[in-house]
């Protein structure tokens, strides 16, 4: 089966256990890729192999050092950008456009998030609801819970459930 309509972008990403994470999700979950950004460690880590378990060998992944390059690379392949993220703003993932695909999901820092700039940069942002008191989710976690969410959206709109 070909890859979905989907790629992540890790930037500034601390843990590289997190990291692993992240490939063996997409990996799961048929992304069409991993893009990982600013100091986001690569798959030659020790961390992120201990994780990802040979995930990182099964899917296409690029490191670019500025985050905007990338996004510009990005859109420029006809994708568009969108920030995972806690905003008032942010779309559920059932709500995401038809033409929002193909589409490249933006993570931030585990402490930080999303820079300010890169928001700026994105073309929308999508947003997990969050009923707790801490209101906070792993990194990994948001991730693979946006993931399977964005891929249950593609494949409703292209009809193929």
């Amino acid at each position: 089966m070909p890859p979905h309509p989907i790629v992540v972008v890790a930037h500034d990403l601390r843990s590289a256990y997190n990291v692993g994470s992240i490939f063996r999700t997409a990996d799961s979950a048929g992304l069409a890729g991993v893009v990982l950004t600013g100091f986001t460690a690569t798959p030659d880590h020790r961390g992120v192999a201990k994780t990802a378990l040979g995930a990182e060998d099964a899917v296409s992944w690029r490191h670019v050092e500025d985050v905007h390059d990338a996004i510009a690379e990005l859109r420029a392949e006809g994708y568009t950008i969108a920030a995972l993220e806690r905003l008032p703003e942010a779309v559920g993932l059932g709500d995401v456009p038809a033409e929002a695909f193909p589409l490249a999901l933006v993570l931030g820092n585990e402490v930080h998030g999303v820079p300010p700039d890169v928001l700026d940069a994105a073309d929308l942002v999508v947003g997990l609801p969050q009923y707790g008191v801490k209101a906070s989710l792993n990194v990994s976690v948001a991730f693979g819970v946006a993931a399977y969410g964005l891929v249950a959206r593609a494949r409703a709109l292209r009809g193929s459930g």
